[in-house]
């Protein structure tokens, strides 16, 4: 392939790079991972509410990997609560796993930056044989691409499998209780699928740059070498 063409798709995987490690810090900061509706169902026995009247009784939520705001309805109106993880929620919340989902977080935005530099560094610079080179390359693609598909399973489990958002409800709440009505992903969460597919798209790209995977280069090589040998 023409030097051009490999500037310029090192150039364009760069980019897509330094977008995601923008958009993975946007999103660690917002309230928009997950978004719902939550039922007082205490509220809607005591009146036996149903059809219509339901909706008296269905709050709101949202929230993100530090904070989130919720909308308690119970009949007279709403009621905002704003609310955060640190350190109001610990002692409710998988805080173990809240806390692995932000470390990955972290990692991701790191190694979407080292790509971008090691990207952009290929296309203008001189790239050694190691870590400059394309095997660099792969591995900065895919410690990303893997860092966001962990971020992804491990907040879904927290949110699905420890019920988080009526865990979030029901926080600080004596006399009612709230259940999940309604509950789905937000842009945030979205976003880092999208950067997981970015990376994974980087790895296709140094591919059509005309570099093999690195490790089933070495492996023809030992297969010719062992030939050789056999000959003398």
């Amino acid at each position: 392939m023409p030097a051009q063409q490999k500037k310029l798709i090192f150039c364009t995987a760069g980019v897509l790079s330094f977008a995601c490690a923008l958009g993975t810090a946007a999103a660690i900061g917002t309230q928009l991972w997950v978004r719902g509706t939550i039922l007082c169902t205490t509220g809607a026995l005591l009146v036996n509410a149903s059809g219509p009247e339901l909706h008296k009784f269905i709050g709101e939520i949202q929230y993100g990997l530090f904070s989130g705001q919720r909308v308690r309805q119970c009949g007279l109106g709403g009621r905002p609560f704003q609310f955060s993880f640190f350190p109001d929620l610990l002692k409710i919340i998988p805080a173990s796993i809240h806390v692995s989902v932000i470390l990955f977080c972290t990692v991701l935005i790191v190694f979407a930056l080292v790509g971008a530099g090691f990207f952009m560094f290929n296309a203008f610079g001189s790239p050694y044989e190691t870590l400059h080179g394309p095997v660099g390359l792969y591995l900065w693609s895919f410690i990303a691409c893997s860092c966001g598909c962990l971020i992804m399973i491990l907040f879904s489990s927290e949110v699905k499998i420890h019920h988080l958002s009526e865990k979030i409800a029901n926080f600080k709440e004596g006399t009612f209780t709230f259940k999940t009505h309604s509950e789905q992903f937000a842009n945030s969460f979205w976003t880092i699928l999208v950067c997981s597919l970015v990376h994974f798209l980087n790895a296709l790209l140094i591919r059509f740059a005309g570099f093999e995977f690195p490790f089933s280069k070495s492996k023809d090589l030992g297969t010719i070498t062992g030939a050789v040998d056999l000959m003398y």
